[in-house]
């Protein structure tokens, strides 16, 4: 499957107006902004791959480290908020990762309905060794395009969440 994206998609992405003109079964796969936002989530999984195969780890176990990085101790609703996955489908993502000796989940004290996550010390050396994974340059973007890039995608998820919201 090719990730490109075609010419004529690029120009309809950023017009509303030419989507409006253009009979709606005439567009193409690669005319959707959604499909390209997907397909471009596919590539950075591959892109990721050989150093997440380093650390035999999968890419929601490596975003849930990190989300522990920033704030270690978290409960496992707050994570799935960060991470936007149910419990249900973060549930087995922890267990594996307490498996594999990264992290503990124990019921907070203060609340037992919540169980706190928190990594090890063999988490905390994730970080280290997971460092070489910077897809800034593969991307083919300078830095301050990428960072401008991140910011448009954000602020996109968190419109669609909030429309979402108000139905």
């Amino acid at each position: 499957m090719s990730l490109k994206s075609s010419p004529r998609a690029e120009s309809r992405d950023h017009s509303t107006a030419n989507e409006k003109q253009e009979p709606a079964g005439e567009r193409r796969l690669a005319d959707f902004l959604c499909f390209a936002i997907y397909s471009a989530n596919l590539a950075y999984g591959r892109a990721y791959k050989p150093g997440l195969d380093e650390l035999g780890l999968t890419y929601p176990q490596w975003i849930a480290i990190v989300a522990l990085w920033e704030q270690d101790g978290q409960t496992v609703s707050e994570l799935g908020n960060k991470m936007f996955l149910e419990s249900n489908t973060l549930t087995p993502i922890l267990k594996k990762l307490e498996a594999m000796g990264y992290l503990r989940r124990q019921r907070d004290p203060a609340d037992e309905r919540q169980v706190r996550v928190s990594l090890t010390d063999a988490g905390r050396r994730l970080r280290e060794k997971g460092m070489h994974m910077n897809l800034v340059k593969s991307s083919g973007l300078k830095p301050d395009e990428f960072a401008r890039l991140q910011k448009s995608v954000v602020t996109l998820r968190d419109n669609l969440i909030k429309a979402m919201e108000e139905e």
